[in-house]
């Protein structure tokens, strides 16, 4: 198996991104996979390289990759060393990277060989679900979106006319504790203001009721952290879509941080295998 990861892709003016490749070689073009995160997620969360891998057994060229503010950096990929980065991270700017990516993914001279670049797929958790959804509605190279435990609305999650949405705007920050780090993680008003100004472009809704592609939205009966009423809606504003509903499933269908053992856990196992088969 060909596996390269912490590459870095450098673009003027703008925050590198991080990645991973996964395929098996060959030089025979396989179809693309591109994974995107969720919040307060990075590519080498729990068991995304044990999905990574699955996928490059199956046939596909899978890359996953850091959000660029997602407040990892390049030298420390993992985790959260630059929340200042974090704090200015957007959907706007989480869009751009996804794009930066497909863009480099078709025209790399160096995957020309083993990447489909006629067969690209999307596939995003939690909030990377939003991402991918709004990226296959509004770009024709991709042919394929899947959702895991994917968010139905961005809006809703500002909290508008709460207490802590008002002293959110007079302060111009907010801090969110990561259970796992204790870090207390910083988002600038910039954020709200961003997701105002592009408001239509970032409606999920919109998205889903306007893609004409494939779609698999996965979700967990037992999520915490998106409700499967969530998955629900997803699937009502787009009947063509494809849903499953993973009986006992939680938020990460089975994973954590970290993840030491070298087998998916059984839920996300499904989950692989129920993607990999919509691919075909």
């Amino acid at each position: 198996m060909h596996i390269e990861t912490n590459l870095v892709l450098e673009t003027e003016g703008k925050k590198p991104i991080v990645y991973d490749v996964y395929h098996n070689g060959g030089h025979t073009p396989k179809p693309i996979v591109i994974f995107c995160h969720g919040y307060k997620g990075f590519k080498d969360w729990g068991a995304w390289n044990l999905v990574a891998e699955e996928f490059a057994k199956k046939e596909f060229f899978f890359l996953k990759f850091n959000f660029s503010h997602n407040g990892g950096t390049v030298d420390q990929p993992i985790d959260f060393p630059d929340l200042e980065a974090f704090a200015q991270n957007n959907y706007s700017k989480e869009l751009e990277n996804l794009e930066r990516i497909i863009k480099h993914v078709q025209t790399a001279q160096k995957y020309a060989d083993d990447a489909d670049v006629t067969n690209i797929s999307l596939i995003g958790h939690s909030r990377g679900g939003g991402i991918v959804l709004i990226k296959a509605e509004e770009n024709n190279a991709v042919k394929r979106v899947i959702t895991w435990a994917g968010v139905s609305d961005y809006k809703v999650r500002f909290k508008e006319g709460t207490e802590a949405f008002k002293k959110f705007k007079e302060t111009g920050r907010m801090f969110v504790e990561n259970g796992r780090t204790k870090q207390q993680m910083p988002h600038d008003w910039q954020f709200y203001e961003d997701f105002i100004a592009n408001e239509e472009r970032l409606t999920i809704q919109r998205a889903a009721t306007n893609l004409d592609k494939p779609w698999l939205i996965i979700h967990g009966d037992s999520d915490t952290s998106v409700n499967v009423s969530e998955g629900k809606a997803l699937h009502r504003w787009n009947p063509k879509s494809t849903l499953e509903i993973i009986k006992e499933a939680d938020h990460v269908f089975g994973a954590k941080h970290p993840w030491g053992k070298k087998t998916l856990p059984k839920h996300l196992k499904k989950v692989v295998q129920l993607s990999s088969d919509f691919l075909k």
